[in-house]
C-alpha cells in the first residue's frame, strides 16, 4: 500500500519520492489501467492548458498564416498532454478581462498570442501574473514575463523593395494593412525607408491601407491599377497579393509585363499563383514552433530562453517581377 500523496508525486512527477515507491506506483497503474482524472488534478494544480489568443475574427478570416500557426501550436502542445484553448475577443478590454479569469481560476499556465499590438497596454496589465507569455511578433516594453517570437519585417520589407529598384523601376506602390499592429508598422516602414533612400516619391495614392479582407484589398487594388497606374507593387501579406493577382486578371493587365509584384507569401499558396510570386517566405511553422518551445520551457521553469527570438525569412525569387 502506499498513501494518497506518493500517488499524486508520481502523477504529478514530483522528484521527493524514493525510485522503490515510484516503481510500485508505476507498476500498480499499469495493472490497473488507471487513467487520472484532469480535473480532479486542476483543483489542486491547474489545467495542463495554453490559451492561443487570435485577433478578432474580421480581421482573420480567410487569412492562412492564422488556420496554419494554430495547427502548428496545437501539434506541438499534444506532445505534451496539454490542450489548447483558442480565445477571441470583442476589443482589447474584453480580451484582458477573459485572460485575467482564466488566469485566477488556473485554467490556463501559459499564453501565446498571435499577433502583437502597437499599444502594448496589455502585457503591462499582464505581465504581473507571473504567467508566461509568448507573442508571435514584435514586443518593444520591458517585461519579466513576456517573450517575443518575430521575423524582421522592417529589414525584409526594406529588401523587397530595394529588389524592384535593382530592377529598374522607379513607381513602386504599397498596399499595406491597418497600423494596429507592429507588424503593419515596421512593413509599411521598409518600403517608405528604402524609397526614401534611393531618393523616390511616396506617392499617398500609390500607399493605401487596404484592410484585412479581400475585399478591402480589391478595392484598394481596383483604385491603384486605375490611370496612372505604378509599374510594381509590394503587397505586405498573402491577403494583398490574391486581390493584386486578380485584379490583374479582371482587367488584362499581365504580371509581370505590364505590373511586378513581390510580397509576403508562404509555401501553401505562392506556388498556386502564376506567374509565380518573388516573396518573403514566412516560416509559419517555425514560428509557431519556437514560441512553444518557448511557452514550454517557461512553464517547466527551464533555463530562460532569450527575450527576443528572430527566425530568419526565405527569398524567394520567381517570375512576378520583370526588368525595366
Amino acid at each position: 500500500m502506499v498513501s494518497k500523496s506518493t500517488v499524486s508525486r508520481v502523477l504529478n512527477n514530483q522528484s521527493n519520492i524514493s525510485e522503490e515507491s515510484r516503481e510500485r506506483v508505476l507498476k500498480a497503474i499499469e495493472q490497473l489501467n488507471y487513467h487520472p482524472s484532469k480535473l480532479a488534478r486542476a483543483l489542486s494544480s491547474g489545467f495542463d492548458a495554453i490559451m492561443v489568443l487570435s485577433r478578432s475574427t474580421k480581421t482573420t478570416a480567410n487569412n492562412p498564416f492564422f488556420s496554419e500557426i494554430i495547427h502548428a501550436i496545437s501539434t506541438n502542445a499534444e506532445e505534451l498532454n496539454f490542450d489548447v484553448i483558442l480565445q477571441t475577443a470583442k476589443n482589447s478590454q474584453d480580451e484582458l478581462q477573459k485572460c485575467i479569469r482564466k488566469i485566477k481560476e488556473k485554467f490556463i499556465k501559459g499564453i501565446i498570442m498571435l499577433s502583437s499590438p502597437a499599444n502594448e497596454n496589455f502585457f503591462q496589465q499582464i505581465d504581473p501574473f507571473n504567467i508566461p507569455i509568448v507573442v508571435i511578433g514584435k514586443v518593444e516594453g520591458d517585461y519579466k514575463n513576456v517573450f517575443s517570437v518575430d521575423t524582421n519585417n522592417y529589414i525584409d520589407s526594406y529588401d523587397l523593395t530595394q529588389y524592384l529598384i535593382d530592377k529598374g523601376h522607379r513607381d513602386i506602390a504599397c498596399l499595406h494593412s491597418p497600423l494596429d499592429y507592429h507588424v503593419s508598422i515596421d512593413r509599411l516602414e521598409g518600403y517608405k525607408s528604402c524609397m526614401k533612400a534611393n531618393g523616390l516619391p511616396l506617392k499617398d495614392e500609390w500607399t493605401l491601407n487596404s484592410g484585412y479582407t479581400i475585399d478591402a484589398a480589391y478595392q484598394s487594388a481596383k483604385k491603384i491599377l486605375g490611370n496612372n497606374r505604378p509599374t510594381a507593387i509590394f503587397a505586405t501579406d498573402d491577403l494583398k497579393v490574391m486581390s493584386i493577382y486578380k485584379m490583374a486578371a479582371e482587367n488584362g493587365i499581365s504580371i509581370p509585363k505590364d505590373l511586378s509584384i513581390v510580397g509576403y507569401s508562404n509555401s501553401h499558396l505562392h506556388p498556386f499563383l502564376s506567374p509565380s510570386l518573388t516573396c518573403k517566405e514566412i516560416p509559419v511553422r517555425k514560428l509557431g514552433d519556437v514560441a512553444t518551445q518557448i511557452l514550454f520551457a517557461k512553464i517547466q521553469n527551464a533555463s530562460s530562453p532569450n527575450q527576443h527570438t528572430i527566425i530568419p525569412t526565405e527569398n524567394i525569387i520567381q517570375n512576378s517581377v520583370a526588368e525595366m
